[in-house]
Formats: structure tokens, sequence, C-alpha cells
């Protein structure tokens, strides 16, 4: 089967499920499982190139709504009559459907099914030990400093949060992406920074920037200094590798409660 996929998480979607030998392009920006390296890139998530998607032949597109503009995708799919299918994850257990409804549409339903069960198994081995947290850290995640975008209630972000123990500070606002300000962030008074720019390595983010910001002494955050610069691509792209990065969380909020070795995501790991 000739799989092309549009953005990352549906890239991991395909690697968790085996399919990355079947893989024939993919966007810019996906960089995992490992052997996708030398595909044909097809553009930006946003910026597809559907001609070169159309001279692969494909008999399977891997689309997705996560992003507002891929909408677009989905209409020049259909303009020439390419067959695909649309993943739109808000929440963990959305991702899990969406491994069911990748497997179902590649013949690959047991695959899927087992990839699901490992999946769902992790959140609940997450969900039931962090009941044993007795301190819940109240955390910021910065997606992008100016202007400010951090995710809400509606995303998964919030339900990583939960499941790491602690809380994320903008759970109150129900938007998927919440654009605000640091005045905003100051008032809320997070005892713990979460940086993952979204589509910046880790070594490209200045933790720095945040101790001069107005009002950073009075954040319970800097009483120890704890900003954590965080791999975007565990936090930021709706797969199931997100577990890892509840993994890498948990490890950090409380070593004395959730398990020190990585979660296993997938035949691609």
């Amino acid at each position: 089967m000739r799989i092309v996929s549009l953005c990352p998480s549906n890239t991991e979607l395909a690697g968790c499920l085996g399919l990355a030998s079947s893989l024939v392009g993919i966007d810019n920006y996906s960089d995992w499982p490992p052997q996708v390296g030398e595909l044909p890139r097809l553009g930006s998530d946003l910026d597809i190139d559907m001609d070169a998607v159309e001279r692969l032949k494909p008999d399977l597109v891997l689309a997705s709504l996560t992003v507002p503009g891929m909408e677009r995708n989905i209409e020049r799919l259909k303009e020439r009559d390419l067959p695909y299918v649309t993943l739109n994850p808000r929440t963990l257990d959305d991702i899990g459907r969406n491994l069911l409804t990748l497997g179902e549409a590649t013949g690959q339903e047991q695959a899927a099914q087992r990839a699901f069960d490992e999946y769902s198994g992790i959140l609940h081995e997450y969900r039931e030990r962090s009941k044993q947290a007795e301190h819940r850290p109240a955390l910021y995640w910065e997606w992008w400093p100016k202007p400010v975008f951090t995710p809400g209630g509606g995303n998964w972000l919030t339900e990583i949060s939960e499941l790491a123990g602690a809380r994320n500070v903008f759970a109150d606002m129900p938007e998927a992406s919440v654009k605000t300000d640091w005045d905003d962030v100051v008032s809320r008074n997070p005892d713990a920074v979460c940086m993952v720019w979204v589509g910046i390595a880790t070594a490209k983010m200045k933790p720095e920037l945040v101790r001069t910001r107005p009002g950073w002494e009075r954040v319970a955050a800097s009483q120890g200094e704890r900003i954590y610069v965080l791999e975007e691509e565990f936090y930021c792209r709706p797969s199931p590798r997100l577990a890892i990065g509840l993994h890498k969380l948990a490890a950090l909020l409380h070593p004395d409660v959730f398990p020190r070795e990585q979660p296993r995501i997938g035949p691609e790991s």
C-alpha cells in the first residue's frame, strides 16, 4: 500500500502501526520514525504540493484538521479525487481511536488493536498512579512567547498535566489554544513553566527570557527557577508519542510516584 502523510502526527500514527515502509511521501516536518528521513518532502502541512502528492499515486492520503488552515488540503484532495482519511484528534482518547481508524483504513486491524491496547494501558497506569501525588503543581505551558499562546482546557496537554499529577493553570479556558499575555500568566501564579515552543528545537529555546519578564519574581515558579525546556515533538503532536512526554513530565514532577522506564510506543520505538 502506498501511503502519503500530510503532517507529523499522522506519520507517527503510521509508524506506531508498523506502516513506515508503506509511506511514500511526507510533509516537511515529519521526523519519526527514523526511516522516513529519505522520503520525498511535500511541503509544510499548510502548504502541501498537491501535484507532487498526485504524482506519487497514493492508495491513501493521511490528512488532518488539527491546525486551522488544513481544511484547504481536504478540498484539494477532493478536487483531485485522491483517496484520503481525515484525522482530527483533540483528546488523548481521540488519538487512541485514530489508531483504530487508521488500522481499518489500511487493513491492519490487529496491529491497530495491539497499539491501542498498549497506549490505553499506559494512560490507565498513569491515571492510577497520579492519584498518589499529594501536591499537584500548577503548570503554565508556553507554546509561544509573544504573543503568548498556551493550551486551554480543550487540549491534550491539560490531560497530560493531570495524568502527571499536576494541573494546567489555563484549564478553566475551554479553548484548545488560548491567546493571552504575560500579565495573565503572572496572575495565575504557576509553580512551573513548561516551554514547548511549537516547531522550535529545545536547543533554540531561551529560558533566560522568562527570567527577564516583568513580575517573574512574583511567580511561584521563580522559586527554584522551575523552567522546564521540553521536547516539542513529545507534547505538541497528537500521536501516541505523547505518552513519552507524559513519562518525562511525570518523572520531573513526581519521581517517587511514576515508573522510571520509558514506555514503548509501537514497533518503531
